[in-house]
């Protein structure tokens, strides 16, 4: 059984109010504004996602990175798991992403992580985007108790939890 309804359509662009930004799939052809942005907030990225995910290492090279992307991108065809691109209005920059994946572990049925670039860290932007997601998730998403990690979870938590079948 997936971890999806067969019939579920995910959304393709999410604007963030009352900002000039929005979400969508990301994509291999993001590379390019992707690789800079992962990059030039690594440090900070590898505080949050490196223990679990083991990302983004200080050593990755933009091809690594998009073989990454073209990774996600099959895997959002294919409802396995979502990478949104948090962009610019006229999609020249990548300011972040959304992940939403299927349960790694125990307690939830689907789970939700989300960063910005350093330079919007505690500013609007963030701050719009921290109030969207639980709102776009409880109504876009089919989830019953999704976990947003980082958020209502520390990744220290999630790691605790027992794997899920």
């Amino acid at each position: 059984m997936s971890w999806l309804p067969d019939d579920f359509v995910h959304p393709v662009y999410v604007p963030v109010p009352d900002t000039a930004v929005h979400l969508r799939p990301i994509r291999e052809a993001d590379t390019a504004l992707d690789y800079p942005a992962v990059m030039g907030s690594r440090e900070r990225l590898w505080e949050i996602f490196g223990p679990a995910w083991s990302w983004p290492k200080e050593t990755m090279t933009y091809e690594e990175d998009r073989i990454d992307l073209l990774r996600h991108e099959k895997e959002i065809a294919a409802h396995q798991s979502f990478n949104y691109a948090l962009l610019n209005e006229e999609e020249t920059a990548v300011l972040g992403c959304v992940y939403i994946d299927p349960p790694e572990r125990t307690g939830s049925d689907g789970e939700v992580s989300w960063w910005v670039v350093d330079e919007l860290v505690g500013g609007e932007v963030e701050r719009a985007l921290d109030a969207l997601v639980p709102q776009w998730i409880a109504a876009d998403w089919p989830f019953q108790q999704p976990r947003y990690v980082g958020r209502d979870t520390t990744w220290q938590d999630w790691l605790a939890l027992p794997r899920a079948s």
